[in-house]
C-alpha cells in the first residue's frame, strides 16, 4: 500500500511539472510567434492594424504547442490542455503587470485568455483522441 500512494504522489509531481513546463513553453511560443509578427509589421508586410488580431492568433498557438507538451507528458485530456492554457494567460498578465502599470481585463484580456484556453482545449482533445486504441469492429458469424 506504501507504494501505491508514492507512485500516486510522483504521478502527481510529474503531472504538475509537465503541466508547469506547457504553460512555460506555450509563452515562449507566443512570444516567438510575435516577434515575428513585428518583424513583419516592421518591414510591412502587415498592416499595423491587425496588431491585436495576430497577438490571440498567438496565444491560441501557444496554447496548443504547450497544451500538447503537457497532454503528452502526463495525459488528461481537455483539463490538461485547459490548464495549460490557463497558466498562459496568467503569465501574459504577470509580465503585463510588471511592465506596465495596469493590466485592465477590458484593455483585450478577455481575448488573450479566450485564445490561449481555446488553443489548450483544442490540444487537449487531439492529443486525448491520438493517445485512444482505435476500436476494431468485430464480424458477426
Amino acid at each position: 500500500m506504501r507504494k501505491k500512494e508514492e507512485d500516486q504522489s510522483a504521478r502527481l509531481i510529474r503531472c504538475g511539472l509537465g503541466v508547469l513546463l506547457g504553460g512555460i513553453l506555450a509563452l515562449a511560443i507566443c512570444c516567438l510567434f510575435l516577434l515575428g509578427c513585428s518583424v513583419a509589421i516592421s518591414s510591412g508586410a502587415v498592416g499595423e492594424g491587425l496588431g491585436y488580431q495576430l497577438t490571440i492568433v498567438g496565444c491560441v498557438l501557444g496554447g496548443f504547442g504547450g497544451g500538447l507538451f503537457a497532454v503528452g507528458q502526463c495525459g488528461g485530456g481537455l483539463f490538461t490542455g485547459l490548464t495549460v492554457g490557463g497558466i498562459l494567460f496568467l503569465l501574459l498578465l504577470t509580465i503585463g503587470a510588471l511592465f506596465f502599470e495596469t493590466m485592465a481585463l477590458e484593455a483585450g484580456g478577455i481575448g488573450l485568455l479566450c485564445g490561449g484556453l481555446c488553443g489548450g482545449a483544442a490540444a487537449g482533445l487531439l492529443g486525448h483522441e491520438k493517445g485512444r486504441p482505435s476500436r476494431k469492429k468485430r464480424r458477426k458469424r
